[in-house]
């Protein structure tokens, strides 16, 4: 039995192709949108298609632009010679949060995974080695997530930059702020001495 009509259906459907999102929750975001007023309804319809069409990616660094390079590769108070490199365009946002980075991105967009057929020519590693053999690199920082995909990314990519004598580092991994060491794991335990700071 068809519980709703064809265009409901459809737009449920699309809503349960996103990320996170399951048939209830799926259901309600349909039925919040159909409730709507047209010109929400369409301002939002708009919104995605504006996305769509504007958005590309940096020709330097890869993050999504509305221009040729975004606005942290065309700013000249950033420094050209220190690139965090990180697995997706959401973690550049968390890292400019912090207010404490001031070097430039590259964003791979994935991370190898052998599981999931995903390779290093599937994510943006040609791109990156580009950029640091333009000799104006000093440090590259691997801020790829602390998983099984992340940590082989960031091997894969040091060791392919070791012989061009840049620094690479590895973001510290540990025990989060106002977490307690008894539901810390022992990885991240051992993660949180060897990146121990001296106060």
């Amino acid at each position: 039995m068809d519980y709703y009509v064809s265009p409901l259906q459809n737009l449920i459907d699309e809503f349960r192709r996103l990320p996170g999102i399951g048939n209830k929750t799926a259901q309600r975001l349909a039925y919040h949108l159909l409730n709507l007023p047209d010109e929400k309804a369409f301002r939002f319809a708009d919104a995605i298609v504006e996305a769509k069409k504007k958005i590309t990616y940096c020709k330097t660094c890869q993050n999504f632009s509305d221009s040729e390079q975004c606005t942290v590769c065309a700013s000249p108070a950033r420094d050209k010679g220190v690139i965090c490199v990180v697995e997706n365009p959401k973690d550049v946002v968390q890292m400019e949060k912090t207010n404490e980075f001031k070097g430039v991105y590259h964003i791979l967009h994935g991370a190898i995974s052998p599981m999931d057929n995903i390779g290093p020519d599937d994510i943006r590693i040609k791109e990156l080695m580009s950029r640091i053999t333009g000799g104006e690199v000093r440090e590259v920082i691997m801020a790829t997530n602390p998983n099984l995909e992340g940590e082989t990314t960031a091997m894969y990519i040091s060791k392919l930059i070791k012989p061009f004598g840049i620094k690479v580092t590895r973001i510290a991994h540990g025990v989060p702020v106002g977490g307690e060491l008894e539901f810390a794991d022992e990885i991240t335990l051992a993660r949180a001495l060897q990146g121990r700071i001296e106060l």
